[in-house]
């Protein structure tokens, strides 16, 4: 049989980026072994789900190019095959109308709390009920669990783990008000969708034995079960917003490209040898759910920096470009065919400093604004009345030099040769001219990306300035 994987989150709010690795290990692993990778999204919490989630779940896995093989399955419009099967159960006798009152489970749970016990159903007396003796109240369907021996599932992270029938119940499968548990749904779902591995979080581990339940009274061939271990921030506590960007659009709006994420996410907790930095490509080729392993892992943002710049010396410089025009155009900064040509122009030497995509943005503005661009205070301080002059006789100076990259460095290496002075003494008050920084790309890129008008214009309103 095929492969077939399933990320099944829930819209109650954004993807959570432990969702986003969840989802990248089950498009891998499906990958890997040329199979399909579904998207179900679990939407019966009708109170908390929400149009938005959903689409920001949809949104994010695109982002992270992770959109799945087939359309979204909504489990709410499922609800009446859920149905269907907790009365199949109930037809061949394994699960039962339970007719307790919410008072009387409220009771059964403080009388459990009261003698220090874990509560546990006890239904036993609705088993072969007749009818005419039922309560008159709309009863729930609950599964018989399994009364003597354990239950084992064969988990490909966890290792092989045992639940003793003892430590099971007779959990609802559908309530009286008709509606199924999520519990039920989910294995009823997995079938239907020919779901052959359930890749999920560690926190679902406890759920599985309940699930197996269903497989078993139904007589459906479990699915191979993998439970990864949670992210957890760099004190070790549960990953949250304190410890800082969660969810994965969050990380597209710090400026962090998709491809670095989803790099940090599949090194924690999956290794490869020494490997760090690998590619979509090449890692689909390798990808095995038996190389995660059973730790959680703390999600390290310096690294994720790290990955993210090497990502972006990789990246096409037309990309980045427009990556870095649309930031612009959100924040309403003005710039024309001449401000977006400059900025693909020193792309090259941008990204190399670059962490990120608002690093990239934030250094490439001097090159869409026209004329003089703002100057920053440590800059303007450089700016003796000695700089001044320099920059008045740069003027000069440049409006006769060839125009091209590699003659304007030559050009200005002679100049300060002819002055008798170091280079940086000629570089750095242009640098403050053209960018209004004491950092940018090399000098010589700066005027060639520029161009003659554009750059002595800013020479002279620096040194007149």
């Amino acid at each position: 049989m095929s492969v077939r994987t399933r990320f099944a989150p829930s819209p109650t709010g954004y993807l959570h980026i432990g969702g986003a690795r969840t989802a990248l290990f089950n498009y891998l692993f499906a990958r890997r072994h040329g199979g399909q990778y579904l998207l179900r999204i679990e939407d019966t919490d009708r109170a908390r789900s929400t149009p938005e989630a959903v689409q920001q779940i949809l949104d994010s896995l695109e982002w992270l190019g992770l959109s799945p093989d087939e359309p979204p399955v909504f489990q709410s419009q499922r609800e009446p095959r859920h149905a269907e099967i907790a009365k199949a159960l109930l037809a061949m006798g394994k699960a039962y109308l339970a007719y307790d009152t919410p008072d009387e489970l409220a009771a059964m749970r403080a009388a459990a709390e009261a003698e220090k016990r874990p509560f546990k159903y006890d239904g036993s007396r609705w088993i072969g009920m007749e009818a005419k003796d039922a309560p008159s109240v709309a009863p729930a369907i609950r599964i018989i669990a399994p009364r003597e021996g354990e239950t084992v599932v064969k988990d490909l992270v966890q290792g092989e783990v045992r639940v003793a029938s003892t430590e099971l119940d007779d959990m609802i499968i559908l309530r009286s008000d008709g509606t199924p548990t999520y519990l039920h749904a989910v294995v009823v779902d997995d079938h239907d969708m020919d779901i052959t591995h359930v890749i999920r979080g560690d926190d679902h581990l406890t759920n599985t034995f309940r699930q197996c339940m269903v497989y078993d009274a139904m007589g459906w061939r479990r699915p191979h079960f993998a439970h990864v271990p949670l992210i957890h921030g760099a004190d070790g506590a549960k990953l949250s917003k304190r410890h800082g960007a969660v969810g994965a659009l969050d990380f597209r709006e710090q400026g962090f490209l998709p491809e670095a994420v989803c790099n940090c996410l599949l090194r924690l907790g999956w290794g490869h040898g020494d490997t760090e930095i690998i590619s979509r490509e090449d890692v689909t080729k390798i990808f095995d759910i038996a190389d995660v392993g059973r730790a959680a892992s703390r999600m390290d943002y310096a690294k994720l920096s790290h990955f993210n710049g090497v990502w972006l010396r990789a990246a096409d410089d037309a990309r980045l470009t427009r990556e870095v025009l649309e930031r612009f155009a959100k924040r309403g900064v003005l710039f024309g065919t001449d401000g977006a040509a400059r900025v693909e122009t020193l792309m090259p030497d941008l990204k190399e400093r670059a962490k990120t995509l608002e690093e990239l943005a934030g250094s490439a503005a001097f090159a869409v604004h026209e004329g003089p661009p703002p100057m920053e205070a440590k800059a303007a301080a450089l700016l003796t009345p000695e700089a001044k002059e320099r920059l008045k006789d740069l003027a000069v100076f440049l409006t006769d030099a060839p125009w091209e990259r590699k003659d304007l460095e030559q050009w200005l290496r002679d100049y300060a040769d002819v002055k008798g002075v170091k280079l940086g003494s000629v570089a750095q008050p242009l640098r403050i001219a053209l960018t209004g920084s004491t950092t940018s790309p090399p000098i010589d890129a700066v005027l060639a990306a520029l161009g003659r008008g554009e750059a002595v214009t800013r020479i002279l309103a620096a040194a007149e300035g």
